[in-house]
């Protein structure tokens, strides 16, 4: 049962992912997020999707898992995206992944 009803849903992977909801996400979870925070369902495909939740007043935004956000959450600094409108999915550029570091984008 959804306990946010009247808002709005909407369905992010990191590709679209802008620095107000990146900043929303390392502040809900400063500590990275783990299996408890995880939610899970199918999309409009079928296809099995993880996600994580954040709430703003009027939205819910459940955010794709991936290897890119979890290095871009564990290394965020606010100063780097000090540039960019809060609202510019350009401003969270796709991190350079360590050697070894996969992603599934």
């Amino acid at each position: 049962m959804d306990k946010h009803p009247h808002l709005k849903k909407v369905i992010v992977d990191f590709k679209k992912l802008t620095p107000e909801v990146l900043k929303l996400l390392v502040d809900r979870y400063p500590d990275g997020y783990d299996d408890r925070n995880i939610i899970s369902f199918r999309n409009a495909n079928g296809e099995r999707v993880e996600a994580v939740e954040v709430l703003t007043e009027d939205t819910k935004y459940l955010v794709k898992i991936s290897a890119k956000l979890e290095y871009t959450m564990e290394n965020y600094d606010e100063d780097d995206y000090e540039d960019y409108d809060d609202d510019d999915p350009e401003g969270v550029p796709d991190p350079d992944l360590p050697e070894g570091g996969n992603d599934d984008d």
